[in-house]
């Protein structure tokens, strides 16, 4: 029997989330909608009563005080103007919901329910056409890789769990490769989703005609999974022809990563680093018993397609990696970094089978808080690009640092050992998700890569993380790795190089029943983590899991075998050679050409420029007020809010600070240790724009980004590591290749100056959108994260001014470097001189700084960046509630135009401005002698921003709450 229990907001209680719906709506302007009411549905299949019914609604599903019920089905009446939508998940798609509602059902005593599902229904009001309802049903309610219109809410399916019919009857699947062309090979490739070139599937044909077989359909799938960009880094470790401009001589470089990454961490040998590159996250010192990891993953292409459980799994999946890490980390807090299309872009400037970005952005935000906030993570630090280029591919950038007791951070597979999978069952989600991010994506890819999905369950993940941990100090495991990218295929197979492995498969617990072999091989259901148990501590390990209510199943051995060996019931469906899965990948050679963009002069306005916004006037005020609104500029607190970032007790300096905590800070700070004083800061630098002028620069000016934005909360860089995310284009294409390379130069020579090494990274390429042979790519982005120690987290600054009366300080020069800058964007320019960092003079501020700060002479120091000297005098003034006098002749600078515009606006790196009390300047003057340092102002008790410029008349008179309001608006 299956019941149907329909849950609503009772009469005159607001409904949010209709109310967000409606709103959406109205933005893509389909339609005339009044309101939108949303209905739970939830059917519960097995013999239970109505009594049973009743009281799993009123102890489990219902909100007494502002839900009501019903299970007795009344088909709702449309017309007109009442349009009512019921959307489910696909059959196979993971909903946590479900399994977390059978749980609660059961733990009322109630075991008679066999099945959960649920469903969404909507109740939309508003005069609209059938083609409207479809078309506001596409759009806002629903994504077809992963949900469906219910067409008849009466008609309730016999069997609400998954099912297939039984595969314990199968034929193996067999793949000719021996007998056929070039041409056929890159077909199987095609058809088969591998994303595999001619050379690779023509290595892959010379070792099978070499073993005398053809390999079999999960032989095949295991290379194309491992061989994958995504798991193998194949661009950043081949060999690249590259040239700069097209008659140079070319370069040969003999893997970037090694030359540009790895090399400026083995230069500098920092004997804190203790584990870099090789493990899922990059680990480092922190204290005398703790070290410190960190991870920063991308999770584009998914969140492309189906923005939620893009993002969701994205969260899901680096906390796993520092999970993965050592013998397991303990996570502490995650950091997110978005590029969006602006979410103004009209429908028709998007590109065929994309979604709005403004839906991409708030189904992202929505899927970092769920899993995030579930977990009892905080959010700490983070930042939103927009630029209309990320049109057809966002890019979602989630982070995890953990904390792993020393002793903890090395692991070992021997022989003999057991493979045990714990944690989520195994499903048909993420499908090909590897070698899918390893491709570009096309109009088409809704529908062809819709199984590379996943949906995350981060109950199921914390009961993980609980379990894994107990575990770790029983000493009951001796490796660990996440269940990520490829599934058991990449775990099991990573894990067991050097060993070889015998897996059964059919001991995988799955989500249901009818899986093939390759599909349990190869899905990357989320919430698996994969461990080596010496066979006499199984019985120890899995009575753990048991008490924390976590899945744990032994799937085989590490054999010593050399070999990857799979069965499935009792069948051998695979034999690998683990030397030529992991070693033999033919090297690939690209060819790399950067050539100089074209570039069009900086047309600036005759100064002075017309207007004047804002209390008071001035001519560059409505500059300010324009920078202050830019989406890269403006307030995100409206998405910062909706993270939790106070869980767990340890933020020290949160994302918004000063007096009404709405301020943005420069970096955040958290204690590794409530019983410690010693904190850690992590921080990030992006700038898209300034790699449109020159990539390397980009590079160095995120790595000074984000090392100045530690130094402004008190940072030491002495003590600071860095990971890059490179995400580019196709790097098939030599111009895309050689912006990469650029860039990669670029990060060499800014993290050796500053002594910065590289402990982890990751890349993420082909991010293009193909349609109809155009091909649009995103701007080549790295995002550069920074993570420092703090030796005492009391001694941390924060950004909003504190006292009237107290002396403003420029510490920095600025340079005439408006190009890439948001003055210039709002001109609808992008300029030839992107900022350059002098590495030198960087580091002697830096250190200046950090004496200063220890002394506790500064009382708030923000970084300058985007919006210049401008934006960042205006973002202290109204974090803190006070104004401030500044003279621009005072200012530090270098530059043959002499422009009040250009040493307000100039983003030029390496720049701080510091509120000094008088009773401190003399000391900070001895700090700072010989370096580029000046006192420009004067922070005032009146609630105005007061710039005088080079001739003396004021430039900028606004009033700092009028300032405040315009930078929230835009992202409200």
């Amino acid at each position: 029997m299956i019941w149907r229990v329909e849950i609503k907001q009772k009469d005159g209680v607001p409904d949010s989330v209709g109310t967000s719906i409606a709103r959406d709506i109205t933005d893509l302007r389909i339609g005339e909608v009044s309101q939108v009411r949303v209905v739970s549905v939830f059917l519960l299949e097995g013999p239970i009563s109505r009594e049973e019914v009743k009281r799993i609604g009123d102890e489990l599903l219902v909100d007494p005080v502002v839900e009501q019920y019903s299970f007795d089905l009344k088909l709702p009446l449309q017309s007109a103007t009442h349009h009512v939508v019921e959307i489910a998940y696909n059959p196979g798609v993971m909903d946590p919901v479900e399994a977390s509602t059978l749980k609660g059902i059961r733990d009322l005593g109630i075991e008679e329910v066999t099945a959960v599902r649920t469903a969404k229904q909507y109740h939309i009001y508003g005069k609209l056409t059938n083609k409207q309802v479809e078309s506001l049903t596409a759009r806002v309610l629903m994504n077809k890789l992963i949900q469906h219109v219910v067409q008849d809410p009466s008609h309730v399916p016999s069997a609400l769990g998954m099912t297939s019919p039984s595969a314990s009857k199968f034929d193996v699947m067999i793949v000719d490769l021996l007998s056929v062309h070039d041409k056929k090979l890159a077909e199987i490739s095609k058809k088969g989703q591998l994303y595999l070139n001619a050379d690779e599937m023509k290595a892959i044909q010379n070792h099978f005609k070499k073993e005398g077989r053809n390999p079999t359909d999960v032989e095949l799938e295991t290379i194309a999974q491992t061989w994958s960009e995504h798991c193998r880094h194949k661009t950043f470790r081949g060999v690249v022809r590259y040239r700069e401009g097209k008659n140079k001589k070319a370069k040969i470089i003999r893997s970037l990563f090694k030359t540009f990454i790895a090399a400026a961490t083995l230069k500098l040998n920092k004997k804190w680093c203790v584990s870099v590159f090789h493990d899922n996250a990059g680990v480092i010192d922190f204290d005398k018993d703790y070290n410190v990891c960190f991870k920063v993953e991308t999770h584009n292409h998914p969140s492309a397609l189906e923005p939620f459980g893009g993002a969701n799994t994205g969260v899901g999946g680096v906390i796993r990696d520092t999970l993965g890490t050592g013998l397991a980390a303990k996570p502490l807090c995650s950091t997110d970094v978005f590029c969006f299309a602006p979410p103004d872009t009209p429908m028709s400037n998007l590109p065929s089978g994309t979604l709005h970005p403004k839906r991409v952005m708030k189904g992202v935000v929505a899927g970092v808080r769920d899993y995030g906030n579930k977990m009892g993570i905080p959010t700490l630090n983070g930042s939103i690009v927009f630029d209309k280029h990320f049109a057809a591919n966002p890019l979602v950038f989630c982070g995890n640092i953990g904390l792993l007791p020393k002793g903890r951070e090395a692991k070992r597979v021997n022989k003999g050992d057991l493979i045990v999978v714990v944690g989520g069952r195994t499903g048909r989600d993420g499908i090909h998700g590897a070698t899918f991010s390893s491709g570009e994506l096309t109009g088409e890819s809704q529908m062809n890569s819709c199984g590379a999905v996943q949906i995350g369950n981060p109950i199921e993940e914390k009961k993980v993380q609980d379990a894994l941990l107990k575990a770790r100090e029983a000493n009951l495991y001796s490796a660990i790795t996440d269940c990520g990218a490829g599934g058991f295929s990449s775990a099991v197979g990573e894990m067991g190089e050097k060993t070889g492995a015998r897996v059964d498969l059919d001991q995988a617990p799955l989500k249901y029943q009818g899986l093939k072999y390759y599909e349990i091989w190869i899905s990357e259901s989320q919430e698996r983590m994969v461990i080596s148990v010496p066979p006499q501590n199984i019985e120890a390990l899995l009575k753990i899991f048991a008490q924390e209510n976590v899945e744990a199943a032994v799937l085989g051995e590490f054999d010593g075998s050399g070999r990857l060996q799979l069965f499935f019931h009792g069948q051998q469906v695979a034999d690998l050679d683990m030397s030529f899965l992991h070693h033999g990948l033919p090297q690939i050679t690209k060819e790399a050409i950067f050539q100089k963009p074209v570039l069009r002069k900086e047309r600036l306005p005759k100064f002075p420029p017309p207007g004047g916004e804002g209390k008071g006037g001035g001519p560059l005020t409505a500059s300010l007020c324009k920078a202050l609104s830019h989406y890269n500029v403006a307030s995100k607190e409206s998405i910062i809010r909706v993270y939790d970032h106070e869980v767990q007790g340890t933020s020290v300096i949160k994302p918004m600070v000063g007096i009404a905590a709405d301020g943005p800070s420069d970096a955040a700070v958290i204690r590794g240790r409530l019983d410690s004083r010693r904190g850690i800061a992590v921080s990030n630098g992006i700038n898209v724009r300034f790699g449109m002028i020159d990539p390397f620069w980009m590079a160095a000016s995120c790595i000074d980004e984000a090392i100045r934005q530690i130094i402004a909360v008190g940072g030491s860089l002495e003590r600071i590591a860095l990971l890059d995310n490179f995400c580019w284009g196709n790097p098939d294409k030599p111009d895309r290749l050689g912006s990469l390379v650029r860039c990669a130069q670029g990060c060499y020579k800014a993290a050796v100056a500053f002594g910065t090494p590289f402990i982890s990274g990751k890349d993420s390429l082909y991010n293009e959108h193909t349609h109809k042979g155009k091909s649009l790519a995103i701007p080549g982005t790295i995002l550069i994260s920074a993570i420092g120690i703090i030796e005492d987290v009391g001694k941390c600054v924060t950004m909003d001014f504190k006292k009237e009366g107290n002396a403003i300080y420029m510490i920095g020069t600025t340079f005439d470097e408006l190009g890439g800058s948001i003055y210039l964007e709002n001109l609808g320019q992008l300029g030839l001189q992107a900022p350059k960092v002098n590495f030198k003079m960087a580091v002697k501020i830096y250190q200046a700084v950090e004496r200063a700060t220890k002394a506790g002479l500064i009382a708030s120091l923000h970084d300058c960046s985007e919006g210049g000297a401008a934006v960042t005098l205006a973002e202290m003034a109204f974090a803190g509630g006070l104004g401030a006098t500044v003279l621009l002749k005072k200012l530090p600078y270098r530059g043959i135009q002499h422009r009040d515009d250009i040493l307000l606006f100039s983003e030029s790196n390496s720049r701080f401005i510091a509120e000094v009390p008088p009773s401190h300047e003399r000391k900070l003057v001895k700090i700072f002698k010989g370096l580029p340092f000046a006192r420009i102002g004067s922070v005032e008790a009146s609630p105005e921003l007061i710039v005088y410029g080079s001739k003396d008349q004021p430039v900028i008179n606004a009033d700092i709450n009028e300032l405040k309001e315009i930078w929230k608006s835009p992202l409200k």
